[in-house]
């Protein structure tokens, strides 16, 4: 078995049986993972009709399964053959705890969606345009000030943290938003989880891609991206992890 990828919306992993079959693994808190790593390589690729493997040492991806959504790289000038984003697009900011801010564009209707895609604990919904080029280029402008990316050991270093208040209104100060969110997980952390890459443990919850785990009296934050390559065997993990402090409580 190899983990092949995961879901960031939902919260799950897609998990190869090794003949091309792929089961989706639920990420629902209460969950049982009993996943022991092993060996990493190129996960292949996922089409309709199963999982394509691949032996490449690369990881997650090698480079010829590594794709790129060419409208992430889009400022406002359209790097398709034909622009075809003519969707109403709405222009936002998110912040990560404690005080992580962010600017980007969705489509209007996967607002909410894309914030937790994200695992954004805010979010204000700042300018509706009629299409991706208009979004894209008034989010260049933005990025000037507000950054377009937050890296995901940034967003695991706010778990069990509070969005600053202070900070926020007065980021939103600067705009009118349309809408404000106040997203939640249902992580319940009192300590901020250890960082980890395991795949045995009762879930918690997913926050983006952050798949918060309970294991031996620690809590274990990982980042689903660093589970894609790995083959797997049930049985649950035979490594010493590190303790967070409250398994000395």
């Amino acid at each position: 078995m190899q983990i092949v990828g995961y879901d960031a919306t939902d919260g799950g992993l897609l998990v190869s049986d090794g003949d091309g079959a792929v089961e989706y693994v639920s990420l629902d808190p209460g969950t049982e993972l009993s996943y022991r790593l092993g060996d990493r390589h190129c996960a292949g690729v996922v089409v309709d009709d199963g999982h394509r493997p691949c032996d490449a040492d690369e990881t997650p991806h090698c480079h010829e399964h590594t794709s790129t959504w060419v409208c992430a790289r889009c400022t406002g000038t359209c790097l398709k053959d034909e622009m075809d984003c003519f969707d109403d697009h709405a222009v936002y900011l998110a912040a990560f705890a404690p005080e992580t801010f962010k600017v980007g564009v969705t489509k209007a209707w996967r607002l909410e969606i894309r914030l937790r895609e994200q695992g954004a604990d805010r979010g204000a919904h700042v300018r509706t345009v009629a299409n991706g080029r208009i979004a894209r280029e008034i989010e260049a402008e933005l990025a000037a000030e507000i950054p377009d990316r937050v890296r995901v050991p940034t967003k695991r270093a706010g778990l069990a943290r509070s969005v600053d208040e202070a900070a926020w209104e007065t980021l939103l100060d600067g705009f009118d938003p349309l809408e404000t969110l106040d997203l939640d997980y249902g992580l319940d952390l009192s300590e901020r989880p250890v960082a980890e890459t395991v795949a045995t443990g009762r879930v918690r919850g997913t926050k983006g891609r952050l798949l918060v785990l309970d294991h031996a009296g620690s809590t274990y934050a990982v980042d689903l991206r660093d589970l894609v390559g790995y083959e797997v065997v049930t049985g649950g993990t035979d490594r010493r992890l590190q303790s967070s402090l409250g398994a000395f409580g």
